[in-house]
């Protein structure tokens, strides 16, 4: 990801350099579509790789550790944007704060998984609460997008206003994953009796789409249906056509994805303005930005407490915005109020430097906390007594 955004950033900079060309890419539709399926197929292969039966079973310490991990970097982004960007609306402030709410569920687990540590209890608390953080941070993006639609439409900000969005989005989320849970296994079973080669990753698609398109229509975002198609989705649902030799839908959309995510990203570098990391007034904006990004995390920690868990390692976990944060941006790069844009392009900028400084930081720091964990529970292991026969 880091290494197609940094391509993207290096091909946005031609311009500056006599290279006109590459600046027609930026906003061309037929890469812009591109784009836009590569984020659906994105947050659909993120939804697969979780379930709604993990979520349920890592208990109230990953939902407790969630909730501060969305509430704190929210109210911290929300106060640095006041008193960096004073001139700028109430409706930035909110963006910037919900686009730190987001944390990068693909980025730890990888991370985990390489040091063998993806079965310790800090991995289940952070991984359970990866995924509901990202589920109540694409709630507070529907709300704070639904808010900003409105208020450009002349529409007045009220507490009932905001209470419907987040009862629509709440609905949603929780109908699809009640009825899809009812039905998708009978609409997969019944596909697998067709014996045509791709039915599977047709019905995968096709069920990733539709829910995109729902959510778009009650007003949310479409990431938000993409996401809950790939968490309703599990093993058990197309076990007819596994069992009959077909690869997982996993290996399926994989592929998809290596081809069209990339120029998601790379686009998303392109549209960094190279010349506001020269402005020392972004740069700081995005130091800002990034520290509150990792302190904000940090109140994870507070979840862990008396739990028997390493509370650093469960906030370190929590850090890396990646994917999900670059989506947030971009999105706010399309919402306007009075004809202004609510991400400009030097907030864009410094946003993607949050992105790239805490993706890059997570490994190691996690790989230090976990294995400082490990060596003082080995040696308190060495310490204590042995038990009596």
């Amino acid at each position: 990801m880091l290494g197609e955004l940094v391509i993207g950033i290096a091909l946005g900079a031609l311009p500056h350099l006599g290279i006109a060309w590459p600046a027609t890419l930026a906003h061309d539709p037929t890469l812009e579509m591109l784009a836009r399926l590569g984020v659906l197929i994105l947050l659909f292969e993120v939804g697969l790789e979780s379930t709604v039966s993990q979520m349920l079973a890592v208990g109230w310490t990953s939902l407790l550790v969630a909730i501060l991990g969305v509430i704190a970097p929210f109210a911290l982004g929300w106060a640095v944007s006041a008193w960096m960007l004073p001139e700028a609306s109430r409706y930035v402030h909110a963006f910037i704060g919900a686009t730190l709410c987001a944390t990068s569920v693909g980025i730890t687990a990888r991370v985990l998984q390489d040091m063998g540590a993806s079965q310790s209890r800090e991995a289940r608390v952070i991984l359970g609460a990866a995924v509901i953080d990202d589920v109540l941070g694409l709630v507070i993006l529907a709300v704070v997008s639904g808010v900003i639609v409105g208020a450009d439409g002349g529409a007045p900000i009220t507490p009932v206003g905001v209470a419907a969005i987040v009862g629509k989005a709440a609905a949603f989320l929780g109908i699809a994953l009640a009825l899809g849970g009812v039905l998708t296994p009978r609409a997969f079973s019944l596909a697998s009796r067709l014996r045509s080669k791709g039915v599977l990753l047709a019905a995968g698609l096709t069920f990733c789409f539709l829910l995109s398109w729902l959510s778009a229509e009650i007003g949310l975002a479409a990431i938000v249906g993409a996401f809950a198609a790939g968490l309703i989705l599990e093993n058990v649902h197309y076990r007819d056509f596994v069992d009959r030799g077909e690869h997982e839908l996993e290996e399926l959309v994989h592929p998809i994805a290596s081809f069209l995510v990339p120029i998601f990203f790379v686009l998303m570098g392109m549209r960094a303005d190279v010349t506001a990391f020269a402005d020392p007034a972004v740069l700081g904006l995005a130091a800002a930005l990034t520290v509150v990004a990792i302190l904000g995390k940090q109140a994870c920690a507070l979840g862990a407490l008396g739990q028997g868990l390493d509370s650093l390692s469960v906030g370190i976990g929590m850090i890396p915005r990646g994917e999900v944060g670059l989506i947030f941006a971009n999105i706010g790069l399309s919402l306007t109020v009075a004809g202004s844009a609510i991400v400009s392009p030097p907030v864009y900028s410094a946003l993607v430097v949050m992105v790239v400084v805490t993706t890059l930081a997570t490994p190691p720091a996690l790989r230090w906390s976990l294995g400082r964990s490990t060596r003082a529970r080995a040696a308190a292991a060495e310490a204590s007594p042995p038990a009596p026969a």
